[in-house]
């Protein structure tokens, strides 16, 4: 029963990594842009990224399948997919292929705990309890992930935002309309953020489009859903209806967030003696208790020893 365990683990191991390993972009490296550049290797890689996007399809098309069952109509999932736009995953197929992933590994863990029970010899009921533990786990396990990308994803642009808030401020004194300063800090700001750089493309292209301004600011802050990318929409909306100065208006709201900007700085510093105390007492404390008061207990039990002796 243990090698089977084994197996059936190091076989979902192997499984788990292949299907990540498909699911995630390419890597680009350097030698291989190279040797493209070159002429070198462009077929066989041309034809590599071919298979890889056949392979990725088809698991994506597998999960959205899984996920379509449990997709009804009669439930709502707009909070979900609101944190997947959040997240970045924007495309029609991405509640699906989400739902797919927690069926999925809801799935495989409960047949591990259901294993794990018939190893340990336990009893029916604890058998099925492991297996309802492992697939409640699995269920959970990709709304955690997903709520850490989209925590990761805000966090990025928020500390992204006053530098293009100050660069939008440099644009628009210089003489530049509001569109034209968006899409000038696009551009300049793709060497420092690419989540910001990305939205506010988006949103360029989407005012281009014929959308109105004061739609495309809004669609930018429901996209991003960041506190600050909202006040910055509410502050240019309400500017353009009243008629007040964009460069004043935005210089001062410029100044707010790197107030903000350095209060969160000074948070993160005042926090970080609290957060030092658990891997001091832990960790630290233990080991330099042995260490200094080490020989000194040995040499005081040599010494009880030899009175007692």
């Amino acid at each position: 029963m243990l090698y089977l365990i084994a197996s059936g683990i190091a076989l979902s191991v192997g499984l788990t990594v292949l299907v990540v390993a498909n699911l995630l972009p390419a890597q680009g490296r350097p030698s291989r842009s190279r040797m493209v550049e070159l002429g070198l290797g462009g077929p066989l890689s041309r034809d590599a990224a071919a298979r890889r996007n056949r392979t990725r399809n088809q698991i994506k098309d597998l999960l959205a399948y899984l996920g379509t069952k449990l997709e009804t109509p009669k439930r709502r999932w707009g909070k979900t997919r609101t944190r997947l736009i959040h997240a970045g995953y924007r495309q029609p197929s991405a509640l699906a292929v989400y739902l797919g992933i927690r069926i999925g590994a809801a799935g495989a863990l409960y047949f591990y705990g259901i294993l794990i029970g018939l190893g340990l010899e336990a009893s029916s009921g604890m058998t099925i309890l492991l297996g309802l533990l492992g697939g409640g786990f699995g269920w959970v396990v990709p709304s955690f992930l997903l709520s850490r990308r989209v925590s990761k994803r805000q966090l990025a642009i928020q500390k992204a935002l006053p530098d293009a808030v100050d660069l939008l401020v440099i644009c628009v004194e210089a003489g530049l309309a509001l569109n034209q300063a968006f899409q000038r800090v696009a551009v300049e700001m793709r060497h420092a953020s690419d989540l910001l750089t990305t939205e506010i493309s988006q949103m360029n292209l989407e005012i281009r489009a014929g959308t109105p301004r004061d739609q495309a600011l809004i669609n930018l802050s429901d996209r991003t859903g960041v506190a600050d990318v909202r006040s910055l929409a509410t502050m240019l909306i309400q500017t353009e209806r009243f008629g007040t100065s964009v460069a004043d208006s935005l210089r001062i709201h410029a100044e707010t967030m790197r107030s903000k900007r350095q209060q969160r700085a000074e948070e993160a510093a005042a926090k970080t003696t609290i957060k030092m105390v658990f891997p001091l007492a832990i960790c630290i404390f233990p080991a330099l208790f042995v260490v200094v008061l080490g020989p000194a207990l040995i040499t005081i039990l040599q010494t009880f020893s030899t009175y007692g002796g």
